[in-house]
């Protein structure tokens, strides 16, 4: 695996979302600390931007495409930590001192959005155009301008159905010969269950997404455990004729449904919750789960390694292992399951650093996947697995 076939092979297929260098080998003769390299659209046409930081200033230069595999193989030969995020792939290259190369190969984290040089973001709902639902929740005014205080809000919905569009269009294609549908031919009565939807900005978003803009017939149920908000929603649902979408007050582990659904959400479903969740969605043979985990303490006083005892032994540090530890086997135990999993960055709802999103689609079971999960939980010494207990219990 060479550097060279992996930049032409991205840079030509326009699979490249981002590089970053960093770490200059020879730091007095190298003024950029770091330079980052990203595709842009320009004038109905894909360039390449570099932004380079300095200590106090950051500048810009922009790349015709076809320049721009010589040119990232220049900045190359500067630079000790190169980082590459494909849409198939991550690639992190360590360079040493004298000049060789390694490279690591792993699972993409990144989503590709290419934005526009000095033009607005296309959104999938965009901003200046009235949406029915943003508009009720106080979003956006009457006129579809959105309002100050709520564009992250709106951003983060937007980030979220580009999550979906990406999931839904992969799924399809990749299934079209077994399903036989495509993105724009969905079975009707598509259906999705969101697992404590909350305040249900996102289950209002996906169903306008699926029926105002895929023209798709769908089925939404958003389930909660605030009577309040229930009653909210509900009411939201009914004004705007929303008549696929229906909430209901319960909790997850109590849910059941006697059409299997095909696409299943819980973001911020709290500790075991998620994999009730997570457990559902597998019996139900969902097709695509989507699933940003939250407070997870299941495994803070389980993992033990004593190669990391001096890691563990810091409670924040044990915390924050403990949390990765958990969404990590949760993607191998779903692997186990039949389904391809990702893990990409999300940015809630109310603003908090970037939580990972448990993206999982259903696939074929990997014949490895197995032996991966158990040598996981030997690594870090787990037993009495709630997800595996609650996988066994449930019927």
């Amino acid at each position: 695996m060479e550097l060279i076939k992996i930049i032409e092979e991205n840079v030509a297929n326009t699979s490249m979302i981002y590089a970053v260098f960093a770490s200059p080998l020879n730091k007095s003769e190298n003024k950029y600390k770091k330079i980052t390299v990203k595709p842009i659209s320009s004038n109905d046409k894909i360039i390449y931007q570099l932004e380079k930081f300095t200590d106090k200033q950051a500048f810009h230069e922009n790349v015709e495409l076809s320049f721009v595999i010589e040119k990232i193989m220049d900045l190359a030969k500067f630079y000790k930590n190169i980082n590459i995020f494909t849409v198939d792939a991550d690639y992190q290259v360590l360079v040493s001192k004298k000049g060789d190369v390694r490279i690591v190969k792993l699972s993409p984290t990144k989503t590709m959005s290419i934005s526009s040089h000095n033009k607005t973001k296309k959104y999938i709902i965009p901003d200046n155009e009235p949406c029915d639902f943003l508009i009720e929740l106080g979003v956006m005014n009457k006129d579809g301008k959105v309002l100050a205080k709520k564009y992250d809000k709106f951003k983060q919905i937007n980030k979220f159905l580009e999550i979906v569009d990406d999931a839904v269009s992969k799924f399809t294609v990749s299934n079209a010969a077994v399903h036989e549908k495509t993105l724009a031919n969905l079975k009707d009565n598509y259906k999705i269950i969101d697992f404590g939807c909350g305040k249900a900005y996102l289950t209002f978003a996906l169903y306008y997404y699926f029926y105002k803009i895929k023209k798709i017939n769908v089925q939404i149920v958003g389930l909660d455990l605030k009577t309040e908000v229930i009653d909210f929603c509900n009411n939201v649902a009914q004004k705007l004729n929303y008549s696929g979408l229906k909430f209901e007050n319960g909790d997850i582990k109590d849910y059941n449904t006697s059409q299997d659904a095909d696409m299943v959400v819980t973001l911020h479903a709290c500790d075991n919750a998620t994999d009730a969740a997570l457990v559902k969605a597998i019996k139900w043979n969902t097709n695509i789960i989507l699933s940003v985990p939250c407070c997870q303490h299941e495994f803070f006083d389980k993992i033990e390694n004593d190669n990391l005892e001096p890691m563990l032994k810091h409670g924040l540090i044990k915390e924050r292992i403990s949390s990765l530890v958990t969404d990590s086997l949760r993607s191998l135990f779903l692997e186990t399951k039949g389904y391809k999993v990702q893990l990409v960055e999300f940015v809630d709802m109310e603003h908090t650093p970037k939580n990972i999103l448990i993206r999982a689609t259903k696939a074929s079971i990997r014949e490895e996947a197995i032996n991966e999960y158990e040598n996981f939980k030997k690594f870090w010494n787990l037993d009495d697995i709630f997800i595996e207990k609650y996988f066994t219990q449930e019927v």
